[in-house]
């Protein structure tokens, strides 16, 4: 989905340092999930992957669909990664097709400077009454959790044949072919009750190719 420079703006930068360090202390995936440049490794917390927490539900609208390809792994802790890194993802673009950014969900999947920057990119389509329209396809997921029990999820998301619509007028933009592969990186926490919150993300535009 083609986003103006200051929506962009507003999902944090986390330093490479700090995601080299993530990538190379712990975790796995398959093989053929597996996204250039992530590094190997193996661990995963002595808590257990799933939580009986009631988490809210996300629905988005026929005009708006995202696929999820290859978002498996046979280790069931970096699945549970992945899956509440899924619903973070979606639960944005419902908060932006929503024009709320305060959305349970938004705060439900995301804390600290994931949650302040992640309202605040919501925003900025809603302060310019902007929807999203088209599909979305996110694959290549990484999924890594480090022996102090972090997590980080990285994956590629192709946006090629989503647009935003502005609400008012009607009007239709595309998403620039140079755009529409965004590489993602993100910091995880897994709380108390077992939800792995977001707590940092970061973006390439044009990356994934």
């Amino acid at each position: 989905m083609n986003r103006p420079a200051r929506h962009a703006a507003a999902v944090v930068t986390v330093s490479a340092a700090l995601l080299l360090t993530a990538c190379s202390s712990g975790g796995g995936g398959s093989a053929s999930d597996k996204i250039k440049g992530a590094g190997a490794g193996a661990g995963s917390p002595s808590a257990s992957a799933t939580s009986s927490t009631e988490r809210p539900k996300i629905a988005l609208p026929k005009s708006f669909q995202v696929a999820f390809d290859g978002w498996t792994n046979s280790d069931p802790k970096l699945q549970a990664v992945m899956d509440d890194g899924k619903e973070r993802l979606l639960g944005t673009y419902a908060a932006i097709i929503a024009q709320n950014p305060k959305a349970d969900y938004v705060t439900f999947y995301n804390e600290g400077t994931a949650l302040t920057t992640g309202q605040e990119w919501i925003k900025g389509f809603t302060d310019d009454h902007l929807t999203l329209i088209g599909t979305g396809r996110v694959f290549n997921p990484q999924a890594r959790i480090s022996p102090d029990g972090s997590g980080t999820l990285f994956y590629c998301v192709d946006e090629g044949k989503g647009s935003t619509k502005n609400i008012k007028t009607g009007e239709v933009t595309n998403t620039p072919a140079n755009q529409a592969y965004v590489f993602y990186q993100t910091k995880l926490s897994r709380s108390g009750d077992g939800i792995w919150k977001t707590t940092a993300v970061a973006s390439t535009q044009g990356g994934c190719k």
